[in-house]
């Protein structure tokens, strides 16, 4: 897709949800799907899809008024940014800040806002999760990941993915591992720069997307992998960067962020240690 297709296609969306939300009542459910109908038809899973998950994910929280031209245009602009806007931190827990914005400066491809987002997308912020294969805590790395990235970095004399601090500064770890790869392969030329459906193959989207389904999966795409999955992980966490910025305030009385349910497969060992503030 062209790059003039996807400014419009881009407006529209954008435009869209404006007019949608001007009787100052947010996009509902059954309006959105309606909508998504729509731009999977003109764009399949995309350019145009993207920018709209993205301001649905930001304004679907409920009350308030609606979004205005400079509040999707400023969404649309850190969605498809590189991630190193300043992390908001009333929208995460309390206990977690610090862990995530040490993890988001070890390296100057990750900033906080994509720890967070990240975190999100694997647990929920639930620390104590275990999924089917072994992942656990916060960041969900498989044991062998979390075994050559994770430290004692809470100091409590062991090593734990169950440990909040341990799991999100081994997640920061390995991100800039495979961030420092996707440069290289990118200097390589082993990367086609655009892959036109809907990421970029910038060293963010290949660190993120080799992070959820490995690095020789990345390489043998040349970038992102034209899959659900791949190309799915990479915008969902995108689109959480406008949230943890700051930009859309959760309504009152919520998680963090859109605190999505584990997945069926995935079990947890304890309620979850981290504590959940109320949205400003």
């Amino acid at each position: 897709m062209s790059g003039e297709s996807g400014e419009g296609g881009s407006s529209a969306v954008r435009n869209g949800i404006i007019a949608g939300t001007g009787c100052g009542c947010l996009l509902s459910p059954l309006a959105l799907a309606g909508t998504l109908v729509v731009v999977v038809i003109l764009g399949g899973f995309g350019v145009l899809l993207a920018p709209l998950i993205a301001l649905y994910l930001l304004f679907h929280g409920g009350g308030g008024s609606p979004p205005s031209q400079a509040d999707a245009d400023q969404s649309l602009g850190i969605f498809q940014g590189d991630g190193k806007g300043q992390l908001d931190t009333s929208t995460v827990p309390a206990d977690l800040v610090d862990p995530i914005q040490k993890a988001g400066e070890l390296c100057g491809a990750i900033g906080p806002i994509v720890i967070a987002s990240q975190i999100e997308k694997e647990s929920g912020f639930n620390s104590a999760l275990v999924g089917p294969n072994g992942e656990k805590g916060l960041s969900q790395l498989p044991p062998d990941v979390f075994t050559q990235y994770g430290k004692d970095d809470d100091g409590n004399g062991k090593t734990s993915a169950l440990d909040a601090k341990d799991s999100i500064m081994a997640q920061g770890r390995y991100l800039c591992e495979l961030a420092k790869q996707g440069q290289q392969m990118i200097d390589d030329g082993e990367v086609d720069r655009s892959d036109g459906d809907g990421t970029t193959n910038s060293v963010l989207d290949l660190a993120l997307a080799g992070y959820d389904v490995g690095m020789d999966a990345v390489r043998a795409a040349r970038g992102v992998p034209q899959t659900n999955e791949a190309q799915g992980y990479v915008l969902a966490i995108r689109a959480q960067f406008a949230k943890y910025q700051g930009i859309g305030a959760p309504p009152s009385g919520a998680t963090p962020g859109v605190t999505p349910a584990p997945t069926p497969t995935a079990t947890s060992t304890a309620t979850a240690t981290s504590s959940t503030p109320t949205a400003a």
